[in-house]
């Protein structure tokens, strides 16, 4: 599996791309909580649930995904997550295999420098020899002119039922 790249900063220092092992548990922990505060503008000390911390946990160290990290020195400076899915097989799909992209994030001051597109590039790979035959994801605004820029397109084959009562 290539799990692995690099983005040159300068002649001397590299950023890392590399799938993360349930040994990164807390930097995973770390830089996913990090992205829902900014990404839903959520105060700096906000406290999360004990139900999204223990689930987010569990699913980083039991859930059937891959997640890329960026790593500058010993910083954690960006992550996304490809999570699967397996559903019934359909002519479209014949293995059932389908994917969701999740937690793309880069920390500010490392923006518009190439990290998600590689982080993204290599979980799209990896995607593919898992069989997946579609993915897809939530695009913010700020997101989608990379999304499109890599292929991804509107569907129209999607609807959604969200429970509201809980």
């Amino acid at each position: 599996m290539e799990n692995k790249d690099h983005i040159c900063k300068d002649e001397e220092e590299m950023i890392d791309i590399r799938v993360a092992s349930k040994d990164d548990i807390e930097s995973l922990m770390s830089i996913r909580l990090e992205m829902l505060k900014v990404v839903n503008n959520l105060a700096e000390d906000y406290k999360y649930s004990a139900e999204m911390i223990t689930e987010s946990r569990d699913y980083f160290l039991n859930g059937d995904h891959i997640t890329v990290l960026a790593v500058d020195g010993d910083a954690v400076i960006g992550c996304a997550t490809m999570s699967f899915i397996r559903i019934m097989p359909t002519f479209d799909h014949p293995t059932g295999r389908r994917a969701h992209l999740m937690n793309v994030y880069t920390r500010r001051k490392y923006r518009r420098q190439g990290i998600a597109r590689k982080m993204l590039e290599l979980l799209i790979g990896e995607t593919w020899k898992r069989g997946a035959t579609e993915i897809s994801l939530d695009a913010t605004a700020a997101g989608r002119p990379l999304y499109e820029s890599m292929g991804f397109t509107d569907s129209t084959e999607c609807m959604v039922l969200t429970r509201t009562d809980r």
